[in-house]
């Protein structure tokens, strides 16, 4: 047994402060008063965009459900370039992130996957719809493509991740057994990226739902041409109206996440989506030898 006096002196100051942090600090602190300088933003123009915020919100309410029809209308063709984006998405995006994993594709399929998925993610959708507009005019049809390829940087670059983290263990223990490819990925891949995989795609269902409203505006269909003709108008209380139509859709949305989430990962069935949760099991007592 070491004695006390074997062991190592304590540091005086374990916690040894650095000045580098401090300079960070300092040199963000000037940079951030410098850029507000230079965007012209003082507390003159915060004080009277807080008193048209004022006289806006007062406008909105209360909201105006009466033209429901054009409301309906426009939610659900923004539902629908949703769904149909996030599933063609979804689609493409599995074999390009597969393409583009390092551990399982050689370099000549992996790069060509990687710059297509980072292409995807260059731009924004609206951007992307404004291209698709040009392209084949105005309408859904805009839509839906933009939201497509959305999906495709996101959840390709997702997917490739999830790949890439897998243990190859269980991969080699699958080629071992003479399988073929398809069996590999089946047996030795899926089984451990199916409940990120389900995340990925909800998490991503749920951002075409918003992203629906934006592409609208620059006239790729949805509820978002319907709100931005309403600003136009000043018609604000049908503009608040629209406002909290979508956010019941994405509500509405993040349960519906939810309750897929619970079915394909938690293995609950469809009498356990209408309670708050599944009982947990009981543990036995402990019996005596």
């Amino acid at each position: 047994m070491r004695a006390a006096t074997d062991l190592p002196a304590p540091l005086d100051n374990p916690f040894r402060s650095s000045v580098w942090p401090r300079i960070a600090g300092v040199a963000l602190l000037v940079y951030v008063v410098w850029a507000c300088a230079q965007m012209d933003i003082s507390w003159a123009r915060v004080e009277i965009g807080l008193e048209n915020a004022a006289h806006f919100f007062s406008r909105l309410f209360p909201p105006n459900f009466t033209r429901w029809e054009i409301l309906v209308k426009g939610l659900l063709e923004s539902l629908q370039i949703a769904v149909l984006a996030s599933a063609l998405g979804i689609v493409l995006a599995l074999p390009i992130g597969l393409c583009a994993s390092r551990n399982l594709m050689p370099a000549w399929a992996s790069w060509p996957a990687r710059f297509l998925i980072v292409t995807a993610r260059s731009f924004h959708p609206v951007i992307v719809a404004i291209v698709f507009v040009k392209a084949v005019g105005f309408g859904a049809l805009a839509g839906v493509l933009a939201l497509t390829v959305a999906s495709i940087g996101f959840i390709g670059k997702l997917f490739t991740e999830a790949i890439e983290e897998i243990s190859l263990k269980q991969v080699e223990a699958v080629r071992a057994t003479g399988a073929p490819f398809a069996s590999v990925l089946g047996f030795g891949v899926l089984p451990q990226v199916f409940s990120r995989f389900i995340g990925f795609a909800t998490y991503q269902l749920d951002s075409n739902l918003r992203n629906s409203t934006m592409v609208g505006i620059v006239g790729a269909g949805g509820i978002g041409g319907t709100l931005f003709a309403a600003f136009q108008r000043f018609d604000y209380d049908f503009v608040c109206a629209i406002l909290l139509s979508i956010i019941a859709i994405i509500m509405a949305g993040e349960l519906m996440a939810t309750a897929v989430r619970r079915i394909f990962i938690g293995n609950a069935t469809f009498a356990d989506l209408w309670r708050r949760g599944r009982a947990a099991p009981k543990l036995q007592p402990l019996q005596d030898d």
